[in-house]
């Protein structure tokens, strides 16, 4: 047994309610509840990271004001799939053979993995979900969850089918001049994409362009994000006889950045900020991370926007489905509260990955640069139990990483582990949130391409061995590649030791 086993199988053995002595089974009534918020896509454009000065996330801020923020916290890979596989399963990518969007979903892959649900329904809990959790189907959710419930969240206020270019229109969708027709309601038809541009990903399939952006004119209740709201309170005024795990995964921001129109009219009148952005930005990286920046693999190419002159748009957008997002957050939090469960939960809200909107010349994520790696992470303790944590509403800065959930939970709420778990708990940091940890968090994007995050430096390698090394402190946009100064080369050397060979190692068959 190694040494972090052996303390995370200590830490495991703690009880978390503070009136109960060491080793002391606690009541069912004493087990704290979950309630486990995604949000899909989400930078740190809001309030309480400072990520952006027009983000308005009201109901975010207060939500990790009554717990610790980790304003240090890494995905395991900047894409839904493999972070989310490595939330759920508590496993690197390197270990579980999930690594990008391409690799097989973590239940076919591993169904012998005890995803976090199915712990807690070990325990006796009475687990719910609904939206975006892992990124499988329906059909996979449900066997995840006691109850669950599934709604279109991507497309809507359309269905998958509706946003379809018939044969007719595809001819138009690589042009500048790109039209689709589509109806909501029988009202007038809207044309698609709302912001005119080509797409870049897939000109030649019929499948909607998710590269968009815009307003549109329809009643919150007609987003997917609402609807799994509003199920969620339901459930959370229902009394369900045992303690409940409600995970709760909003689509919202991830494109296409479509949301109701008020959302859009808060930032109209007012000249919108773009990210920081240097035009020589790329100039002192390698072939490879320059291949990173420019593909279009999850967005499309920043090229595009800029001839488009659809730059300030996207942030708006952005901005504007990061609030509707917030502002359904803000519902589900008073719906705990209200409810006879709002003393006794751990609330728990994190996003999978970053987002570019232009930085390095990038959109979308799965790059290895902080805007692609860095979440929004906080954990609140149950109201009832919030005397025993001396510094709730203060922030943390040590790395950590959502790797860290699983074991989370797993000690608050004395749930047994069946798998041997990659992440360390974040109790200590909850208690003491300056801790010092001295900790490297990794994040893989492909084999052989990792991303290590220290409480002041970010090294990345990728698959042909060259490298990055970026001053966070000093040089918060990575503008700044310092692995070639010779003055940094132990510090390399040092990075390059804590990488994992799987982590490194080419995928075989």
């Amino acid at each position: 047994m190694n040494r972090k086993t052996a303390v995370l199988g200590l830490c495991l053995l703690i009880p978390f309610w503070g009136g109960l002595a060491l080793g002391e089974a606690p009541r069912e009534s004493d087990r704290p509840n979950v309630l486990f918020i995604a949000v899909d896509d989400l930078n740190d454009w809001v309030g309480c990271l400072g990520g952006h000065p027009q983000a308005q996330t009201p109901h975010i801020d207060r939500l990790v004001e009554r717990g610790v923020l980790f304003t240090n916290a890494h995905c395991a890979s900047p894409a839904c799939n493999p972070s989310r596989a490595a939330v759920f399963s508590g496993i690197m990518p390197w270990r579980s053979g999930v690594w990008s969007n391409k690799s097989k979903k973590v239940p076919q892959h591993h169904p012998d993995f005890q995803l976090l649900p199915r712990a807690f329904h070990a325990a006796g809990y009475h687990t719910l979900g609904t939206g975006k959790l892992t990124h499988s189907g329906a059909a996979a959710n449900r066997k995840m969850f006691d109850e669950h419930f599934d709604v279109e969240q991507r497309w809507s206020p359309f269905t998958r089918d509706a946003v379809a270019y018939t044969e007719e229109e595809l001819p138009s969708k690589g042009t500048d001049h790109p039209r689709h027709r589509v109806v909501v309601d029988h009202s007038d038809p809207i044309t698609l994409p709302l912001n005119g541009m080509p797409s870049d990903r897939n000109p030649d399939k019929a499948g909607g362009e998710s590269f968009d952006w815009g307003p549109l004119d329809v009643p919150d209740s007609a987003m997917g994000d609402t609807q799994i709201t509003t199920w969620a309170i339901e459930q959370l005024s229902k009394s369900h006889g045992k303690p409940i795990f409600l995970g709760v995964g909003f689509y919202r921001p991830h494109i296409p950045l479509w949301a109701p129109k008020p959302y859009f009219d808060r930032f109209a009148g007012q000249p919108i900020q773009l990210p920081p952005y240097r035009n020589s930005d790329l100039d002192d990286l390698g072939t490879t991370g320059r291949r990173w920046a420019l593909e279009a693999d999850t967005a499309g190419l920043h090229c595009t926007v800029v001839r488009h002159g659809q730059w300030e748009e996207a942030v708006k957008a952005y901005l504007a489905c990061t609030t509707f997002v917030d502002a359904q957050i803000g519902r589900l939090l008073d719906g705990l509260d209200r409810s006879e469960y709002g003393d006794n939960t751990v609330i728990v809200l994190w996003s999978d990955h970053g987002w570019h909107l232009g930085e390095k010349q990038h959109w979308g994520k799965w790059t290895g640069w902080e805007r692609s790696t860095r979440v929004l992470l906080a954990v609140v303790p149950p109201k009832k139990m919030a005397a025993n944590y001396k510094r709730l509403g203060q922030t943390c800065d040590r790395p950590v990483g959502l790797i860290d959930l699983y074991p989370t939970l797993a000690q608050l709420c004395d749930v047994s582990v069946r798998q041997t778990l990659d992440g360390e708990s974040l109790v200590p940091l909850l208690h003491d949130p300056e801790l010092s940890t001295n900790r490297v968090v990794l994040t893989s994007f492909n084999p052989g391409n990792v991303s290590l995050r220290s409480d002041r430096w970010r090294y990345i390698r990728y698959d042909d061995a060259s490298e990055e090394l970026y001053d966070m402190a000093n040089d918060p946009n990575e503008w700044t590649n310092l692995a070639g100064a010779s003055e940094h080369q132990s510090m390399l050397k040092t990075f390059r030791s804590q990488i994992p060979r799987a982590a490194i190692q080419r995928e075989t068959k």
